[in-house]
């Protein structure tokens, strides 16, 4: 583990390594209080040793200020630990793989996003202060490109391209990934997101930045989040995420933009990810029903 957090970690981004720290964590706290030692021969992991870690996760008693790990959390650890074991399995330092006879039992869950009017009642907000408006228009800039708010922080006029037919896009590669093997994705402007490009040039955060938007910290950005949610009285807290999901389902899917396509933008490896990130909803179903419907009555 501390050869993956300080040899791999060159590989990784820092909002990734933080995770790998966290499991890193929880392995040594299992270790201590449920097998009564420091440190283990990776020899001795076994498929017991990974369903007892996976059993501690789930009794373990959170830290104040923590909530309980959840099925899915628990699984992400797992899945992290399981990495680093092939790192031992490729290195030659273990034989057998702990994890062959394990698996991982992800539960499914709809992905919050945001009804086309919930989108256009946070795009009409009257806000008084202007870190409020900078959070409000680069969240709403996501919506309607499905940037990542890491994407949002590196954007550049290096990324804004403009082809033979005079349309402008977006070319850059995934921050998620971007190592040697980064994801390179193109989104094409709509008007809203050329808009929101046009209202911010210039402005003496950008500049300075050298970005196309100014861009506060994670935290900052998201206790603002939290306040515009409350101000268009919403009964969920927005985040990037839901941007993204947003983007996915609301601005593209439901408007007949193929699934395939869909994926490019936002910079999956694999159209399963995508999939993951859309929902067809109950308004999306009886839309398309109807339509049958009508072409049944005058077949």
């Amino acid at each position: 583990m501390t050869y993956h957090n300080t040899e791999i970690k060159k590989l990784l981004e820092p909002g990734t390594m933080k995770n790998y720290y966290s499991t890193e964590r929880y392995v040594k706290e299992f270790l201590v209080n449920k097998k009564k030692r420091k440190d283990i021969y990776l020899s001795q992991l076994d498929y017991r040793f990974v369903v007892d870690f996976e059993i501690y996760l789930r009794q373990r008693t959170p830290d104040k200020g923590q909530r309980p790990c959840s099925n899915n959390t628990i699984m992400k650890h797992i899945e992290r630990l399981r990495k680093m074991m092939n790192i031992a399995l490729k290195n030659d330092w273990i034989v057998k793989d702990p994890f062959v006879r394990f698996e991982r039992h992800i539960i499914t869950k709809d992905r919050q996003c945001l009804e086309l009017e919930e989108l256009e009642a946070v795009k009409e907000l009257e806000l008084e202060k202007d870190g409020l408006k900078i959070v409000r228009d680069n969240f709403v800039f996501s919506c309607y490109t499905g940037l990542a708010f890491a994407d949002i922080c590196q954007l550049s006029d290096d990324h804004l391209v403009t082809d033979i037919e005079g349309e402008k896009w977006i070319e850059m590669v995934r921050q998620k990934t971007a190592n040697f093997s980064g994801k390179k994705f193109y989104v094409l402007l709509l008007p809203e997101a050329i808009a929101l490009i046009r209202k911010y040039k210039g402005h003496p955060m950008a500049v300075s930045a050298g970005t196309v938007f100014p861009v506060y910290s994670n935290q900052t950005t998201n206790r603002y989040l939290k306040r515009i949610s409350k101000e268009a009285n919403l009964n969920f807290e927005l985040t990037y995420h839901i941007a993204r999901h947003t983007f996915a389902t609301t601005v593209t899917l439901e408007n007949g933009v193929p699934m395939e396509s869909v994926s490019k933008m936002l910079g999956h490896s694999s159209i399963r990810t995508t999939q993951i990130y859309s929902k067809v909803k109950k308004k999306k179903v009886s839309s398309d029903m109807k339509l049958l419907r009508e072409r049944l009555k005058q077949a």
